[in-house]
């Protein structure tokens, strides 16, 4: 009770001393923070002398758990571990061993991988007994993992997934902590073909409503068909699963990793290479979806390829100079892009060991990070800018005794704003342990660029810009102090993110898109091979960032300076007040000062006032204080506006105080200051949360409801398709013989329009054309469109109008019915494997053509089941060029809703078929055929732009 006590003197909370008693809340009684958890947990275990579990940080509630777990731990005996132990004496000499195996450091076979797969098989075929992961528990014990290891614990997940019915290209969430079940996990989804989607597990369990309903979303976006998690998290997963219909079941991480080892890396790569031959993923095959923090709005899937992300590794290696002796270093979460991609998949695909410890070890202890370098040898780590701060300041010298830190020669800090006063207080603090200044490495990236866009000079340091504050904020140009002038409250300072990674570019343009001059602030595009084609099923938001020429806009706000880029915010949160540009940082890091706030929970942004037509600066800042009285809020607010004030020259329009929790965070950490102002807006910030038993059973209820919709819902779909099989059959039987006895193709074709059409009304589906005044009744068309379910070639039987034939693969004209609907029309249906006969298809087609018909072609070749643009064959387009006939892009959406692959009864969905304007091929195509190399730039500008268009329209990922 008195370390409590003391904690909160030091913190300034000394209205909340009289709250201190046995049944004290920490947070909501005491407003202790998750931070300042980890430091009352950390003090009590040196008071104690005992070992405290890191946990204990999230479940941990009231004064008096902590007191049943400090006695528990000294019950068992526990000590405190000595942090200069060295427990990794062995598994550093086998190491050792392997640095020197010549075969690992092959670059030139690296460069042939094309997928995470191939990485992975590669490793685990020429040295399945080299040490990848070490896995580091809290008391510093090590647990290590062979590329053997994994790929064999990998199989048997992938094994265990396909015996469950998980198809190529399906989604499988996983909500794993920091584990050996993650990595099994994650390479299990992609070797059985599938696409991971890891998202993050349950924290906090007096959050648990709000997570609850963020992770429904996420995972009925995903369309994940399996959830793979943990026993202690099973039971919210299964909340979960009736608040998303795709989700068939909740699976166990340690069930699907079971099974007794083979201990043969080969023999496991040839099992699982037997196993998944059916489906091998390509380079332009998704890889994993990266959902972003949502630190400014909904997250969203980001679609990384395995193209992207190789094409991302390869770019960090060479812009840090990876070499054979590298050993990286982490506690970042697994869920998140820097700590997947950059400490563990980028070390993965070079071949170099990393050891690996959860974020709650660090965050207890954060020389933990710090010992693990001096164990293991580090040299590589990447890091958020708090986490250099939390080294500096709860550290203590005789926690790092005997600490050699010299090996490190890469701290990269990124993620979030890098503040160049914590890179020097970090500098200066562990100069002594070995640490070299130049080592620190502020960099910039996204999820949407894969991870990194930028990184500085390797051995120059930290690299700040100090530039006139009025100036920048009122003209957006970044005009240097120049020496000697004062540093104070005129000044801004930025640090250099670096250069562009190597084949990739950024540049600064205005709200037009003109690229502007060095020193101008704008908004910050980049583009290169690691760039994502756009967010999974989110035509809306893709739209927003995809710029011409493959830039994405980052959403960002930067400036360039002799080449080097210097973020200075999101474009979203900057604060547009009478002309002059405020940076939300810079308010919350000033508000974070005044006594009686808590630091690094304060929200500042920008609202739109009518009355003055410009925007008014509001400051939401959490108390110390639960419950604090008008008189104290007012106190606080004043100060704000003072401090504010006197920092930035403008102060606060409205100070906003509210009780500790009520800011809400994304699940990095991150403040989420889109949803921070909604709720301000909506007058609905500072409401408390409900109790933990309270939320759960709302949670289970509404799960309830959900579960019963669902049910109701699948038994209405059921009806639906019945019904549709029966009028399919009412229809097909005396249309399909009406159209055998017809005695000509165009009474064919007339009574098999007239039988589809009466089949849709039947079934109440209401399909819209649009784009029709786009075509020329007396003009013939290559049609192309995207191939989505069987039920395309029934839908176009029944929408054309005109003169046309399909092209089809040889295997529709023998479909029962469907097949002799296509032969009595005089449909084309080819074999496609076969050379010779593809020749004949093309003349074929061209003739055609000349002749004034139209073709319809599906230029992807064949349908799945789940949503996505495939990519275009050349046929079609060839024959376009040949012909001179105008191409005419046609979108379908909502026919695989319909009647998906693999599924038997349709369900209820509107149709949305849309004749884009066509596309004319370029003077010089040649209409008698003579050239048959025709201009093959060409055909690939028709493939790209019908591709395009069709993707604009329906309304599906571009894979």
């Amino acid at each position: 009770m008195e370390v409590v006590r003391q904690l909160l003197v030091e913190l300034g909370s000394t209205h909340a001393l009289s709250a201190v008693r046995p049944e004290a809340h920490l947070e909501k009684d005491l407003a202790l923070g998750s931070l300042e958890r980890v430091e009352l947990i950390t003090r009590l275990g040196q008071l104690f002398s005992v070992t405290l579990p890191d946990s204990l940080v999230a479940e941990a509630t009231t004064v008096e758990h902590l007191t049943a777990s400090v006695l528990q731990a000294a019950g068992n005996g526990a000590a405190p571990q000595a942090a200069s132990a060295d427990l990794l004496s062995a598994p550093l000499a086998q190491l050792r061993r392997h640095m020197d195996a010549p075969e690992q450091f092959d670059r030139a076979a690296l460069a042939t991988l094309h997928t995470l797969n191939d990485a992975l098989e590669y490793h685990a075929r020429i040295h399945p007994a080299r040490p990848h992961i070490f896995l580091r528990d809290d008391d510093g014990a090590t647990h290590q993992v062979t590329y053997g290891q994994l790929h064999e614990s990998a199989s048997r997940v992938a094994a265990a997934l396909i015996a469950r019915g998980l198809g190529p290209r399906q989604t499988v969430a996983i909500m794993l902590p920091t584990c050996r079940e993650f990595f099994s996990s994650f390479f299990g989804v992609l070797l059985a073909g599938g696409v991971p989607v890891p998202i993050y597990p349950p924290f906090r369990a007096d959050r648990i409503e709000e997570y609850a309903a963020r992770q429904a979303a996420i995972l009925s976006n995903a369309e994940a068909r399996f959830l793979i998690t943990f026993r202690q998290a099973e039971t919210v997963a299964k909340l979960l699963k009736p608040r998303v219909p795709s989700l068939v079941a909740v699976l166990s991480a340690a069930q699907l990793s079971s099974g007794e080892s083979s201990g043969n890396g080969h023999q496991t790569l040839t099992r699982n290479q037997s196993m998944a031959a059916a489906y091998r993923p390509r380079g332009e095959s998704i890889a994993f979806l990266q959902y972003t923090s949502g630190s400014t709005g909904d997250p969203k899937g980001v679609t990384l390829t395995h193209s992207n992300l190789l094409a991302n590794i390869r770019a960090i290696g060479e812009a840090v100079a990876v070499r054979p002796d590298d050993v990286a270093v982490s506690w970042l979460p697994l869920y998140h892009d820097m700590g997947l991609i950059g400490a563990w998949l980028w070390p993965l695909y070079n071949g170099i060991p990393v050891a690996v410890m959860s974020p709650l070890s660090f965050l207890t202890r954060p020389e933990r990070w710090l010992w693990a370098f001096h164990h293991h040898r580090g040299t590589i780590t990447a890091a958020p800018n708090f986490a250099f701060e939390l080294c500096v300041r709860k550290i203590a010298d005789k926690d790092i005794e005997g600490l050699d830190f010299s090996s490190c020669r890469a701290m990269l800090n990124g993620a979030e704003p890098v503040s160049p006063e914590t890179m020097e207080r970090f500098a200066a603090r562990f100069a002594a342990y070995g640490l070299r200044r130049e080592a620190l490495l502020p960099v910039y990236g996204l999820a949407e660029a894969s991870l990194a866009v930028t990184v500085p000079p390797l051995d120059r340091g930290v690299l700040t810009d100090r530039i006139e504050r009025d100036r920048f904020q009122n003209q957006g140009r970044a005009v240097p102090v120049g020496e000697g002038e004062a540093t104070g409250a005129g000044t801004l300072a930025f640090v250099s993110a670096g250069r562009a990674v190597p084949r990739h570019e950024v540049r600064i343009v205005d709200a037009d898109g003109h690229d502007l001059p060095e020193r101008a602030e704008g908004h910050l595009w980049f583009r290169g091979p690691s760039a994502t084609q756009g967010y999974y099923r989110n035509s809306e938001a893709t739209q927003e960032i995809l710029r011409g020429e493959g830039w994405v806009d980052s959403g960002d706000r930067a400036y360039l300076a002799d080449g080097e880029l210097y973020i200075t915010g999101r474009v979203k949160d900057i604060i547009i007040k009478g002309g002059r540009n405020l940076y939300p940082h810079e308010v919350e890091e000033v508000t974070g000062t005044v006594p009686g706030v808590r630091k690094g929970c304060v929200v500042a942004f920008g609202a739109r006032d009518g009355q003055s037509g410009t925007e008014r600066m509001v400051i939401v800042a959490e108390s110390r204080d639960k419950t604090p009285g008008t008189a104290a809020r007012n106190s606080i607010a004043r100060e704000i506006t003072a401090r504010v004030d006197e920092s930035l020259g403008l102060p606060p329009d409205a100070v906003e105080i509210v009780p500790p929790g009520s800011i809400p965070k994304t699940s990095s950490g991150k403040l989420r200051r889109n949803e921070t102002k909604q709720l301000f807006l909506q007058g609905q910030l500072g409401r408390g949360r409900l109790p933990m038993w309270v939320q759960v059973a709302k949670l289970g209820a509404s799960s309830g409801v959900h579960s019963v919709r669902r049910g109701g819902r699948k038994f209405s779909e059921l009806l639906f398709g019945i019904w549709a099989v029966i009028a399919f059959a009412i229809f097909l039987l005396p249309t399909w013989f009406l159209a055998y006895i017809a005695p000509s193709r165009a009474s064919a074709s007339r009574i098999t329009q007239i039988g589809t059409r009466i089949f849709f009304r039947l079934i109440g589906c209401r399909i819209r054309l649009r784009g029709l005044e786009h075509l020329r009744p007396e003009q013939n068309y290559v049609f192309v469109s995207n191939h989505t379910s069987f039920l395309d070639v029934v839908l176009f039987l029944a929408i054309m109008k005109r003169t046309y034939r399909f092209v089809s693969k040889i295997e529709v004209a023998s479909w029962p019915f469907i097949g002799t609907f296509i032969r009595r029309r005089e449909d084309f249906a080819f074999r496609r494997e076969d050379p010779e006969e593809r020749l004949k298809q093309a003349s074929a087609l061209e003739d055609v053509l000349r002749k004034g018909e139209s073709l319809v072609i599906f230029p992807e070749g064949t349908f799945v089941a789940h949503d996505g643009l495939r990519s275009f064959q050349l046929g079609a387009f060839k024959a376009a060029v040949n012909t001179g006939v105008p191409v005419c892009p046609i979108a379908l959406r909502g026919v695989r809703q319909i009647l998906r692959d693999e599924t038997i009864l349709p369900r209820p969905s509107t149709i949305t078929v849309t004749f884009c304007p066509p596309l004319k091929p370029h003077d010089g195509a040649d209409p008698a055929g003579s050239k048959p190399n025709s201009d093959w730039h060409e055909i690939v500008r028709l493939r790209d732009a019908a591709r395009s268009a069709i993707a604009a329209h329906c309304g599906e990922p571009v894979l």
